[in-house]
């Protein structure tokens, strides 16, 4: 059914017609509150509009309202978790992007899946969110952040914070 309601929109979006697609999967949103996937499309393709434009054709809170919903409605689907935090990082709002992130990341160790390449990026732009608020990396409000996107970067290539610790450590 999703895959139905949605078909227009997408048709839209192969087309190159990323307004007309938001157009019309926002005009769905009401009928159809309980498909995650509609809003989780939505935002998606609102954000891109957005980018595109550089500017706020979509305002930012409904982006993120659609995210949020989408998560609630599908509380274990790991992408929306993921593009929900990418979102919040855009908008620099880190404390909420750190959060969900997280949140991500323990739904990956619960399921033995590694470190993957949205943490691995998380960790590069959260840093560069960081050095817009601080440039020196040093105010104590930052610091976990700046852990936490450490923590990433090194398990996006294959380590644990101990070993690289201990390859950083070593003399060789």
């Amino acid at each position: 059914m999703s895959d139905e309601i949605m078909a227009e929109a997408i048709e839209l979006f192969r087309s190159g017609d990323l307004k007309g697609a938001v157009d019309n999967l926002d005009s769905k949103l009401r009928s159809h509150k309980d498909n995650s996937n509609l809003h989780h499309t939505f935002a998606e393709f609102a954000n891109m509009l957005n980018m595109e434009s550089q500017e706020d054709v979509v305002p930012g809170g409904k982006i993120m309202m659609s995210y949020k919903k989408a998560m609630q409605l599908d509380e274990e689907n790991v992408e929306y978790i993921a593009d929900f935090a990418s979102f919040a990082l855009e908008c620099r709002r880190v404390p909420v992007a750190v959060k969900e992130f997280q949140r991500y990341a323990k739904k990956l160790e619960i399921e033995d899946i590694p470190v993957d390449d949205a943490l691995y990026q998380a960790s590069r732009n959260l840093v560069d969110a960081i050095e817009v608020m601080d440039p020196s990396r040093k105010a104590p409000t930052i610091q976990p952040w700046l852990k936490q996107a450490l923590i990433w970067a090194v398990g996006g290539l294959g380590f644990t914070p101990e070993e690289a610790i201990e390859v950083l450590g070593s003399d060789d």
